[in-house]
């Protein structure tokens, strides 16, 4: 089960890079015959469908990157008939729960199967988080997550999470703190204390660009807190500063722990450059989102079993984004990155 078509052709164009090399091959791409999806059909040497039912014939599993009907799409929509026709399907988040339960009920009645695709949590940096966090807190509870994130990824970011504290809920959210780039919103995610600032922002002529930043988690316990500092690292540990007393109420410098370093990196010490990540990093997540599918559907799995986690995400997502608000609109032009060198 290796046979592959994907739909959408502008974020989809990760995926489609995705299945460039094995084990996946690449059979069709499904789109509405725009300049840009002929081309890159040509450019894969594979056909340009229209219907969703020219792709059983070609393909086991269906990659639908097409927004879902909660940010204005028809995706929801595609995967439904996709599923309905018996194609397993990898569908890109944000999903609305509305939209997600009648996916799962048309795949459960048709023995396929559903995954939502968030992205990120397939990335080694953020797979590397939460791994690490999952360590640290089997030796101390979290106390608390400190995060930030531009709300085109929040979905992404709650499910980062509760992956990494083993549950979603309970969670509560107070009403925000307005502010301009970013919005504060307090509360707790699977029981445990959350800031999390956003960047409430989108501009509508360029509508996926314009960030300030993905993701930035930091989780915190009683011995340190545990950074990653964007969404494609680096990661680092930060044990907690304690500089106790002596019998003369002096400094005890002479404390083992206060010979560890005051931050530490895990794992690579330095980000991938941005020209990696679109055509390496995301590749290779998209990847792993597609072999995790296959399994579940070569080994008959029922779509609830992941289903369920996804239902409570995006509830948990919707609460969130209702506590936000709407997002401010903006008129942007391309910035200029700038390089460290210019900073020294």
């Amino acid at each position: 089960m290796k046979r592959v078509v994907v739909c959408g052709t502008k974020f989809g164009q990760v995926y489609l890079s995705a299945l460039r090399d094995g084990p996946f091959e690449l059979t069709g791409v499904l789109a509405r015959g725009s300049a840009r999806s002929a081309a890159y059909a040509q450019e894969y040497g594979v056909p340009l469908l229209t219907d969703p039912d020219q792709v059983p014939e070609l393909a086991d599993l269906a990659c639908v990157v097409v927004r879902s009907g909660v940010v204005g799409g028809e995706g929801s929509e595609l995967a439904g008939a996709l599923l309905a026709r018996g194609v397993h399907v990898l569908q890109e988040h944000p999903l609305h729960a509305d939209e997600l339960a009648r996916c799962l009920r048309t795949a459960r009645a048709a023995s396929a199967v559903h995954h939502v695709n968030t992205l990120y949590v397939h990335l080694d940096p953020v797979r590397r988080f939460i791994e690490t966090a999952r360590r640290l807190f089997e030796l101390q509870r979290p106390l608390y997550v400190d995060a930030a994130c531009s709300v085109h990824v929040a979905y992404a970011l709650f499910d980062i999470l509760g992956r990494a504290l083993g549950a979603l809920r309970p969670w509560t959210f107070t009403a925000p703190a307005p502010g301009t780039p970013f919005t504060c919103l307090t509360g707790t995610v699977g029981g445990v204390p959350l800031t999390l600032r956003v960047q409430n922002q989108i501009a509508p002529n360029d509508p996926d660009a314009h960030l300030h930043l993905l993701h930035r988690v930091t989780v915190g316990t009683e011995g340190g807190s545990l950074t990653l500092v964007n969404t494609h690292g680096p990661l680092v540990w930060s044990p907690r500063m304690y500089v106790g007393r002596d019998a003369d109420d002096r400094f005890d410098t002479g404390a083992d722990h206060l010979r560890l370093p005051s931050a530490s990196t895990i794992g690579p010490a330095h980000a991938p450059t941005f020209h990696d990540i679109v055509t390496s990093v995301w590749p290779d997540g998209v990847r792993r989102a597609l072999s995790e599918l296959r399994q579940d559907a070569e080994e008959g799995r029922d779509p609830l079993r992941q289903g369920q986690y996804h239902l409570t995400l995006s509830r948990l997502w919707l609460d969130a984004t209702a506590a936000i608000g709407r997002p401010e609109l903006l008129v942007q032009t391309a910035p200029r990155p700038l390089s460290a060198a210019e900073l020294t």
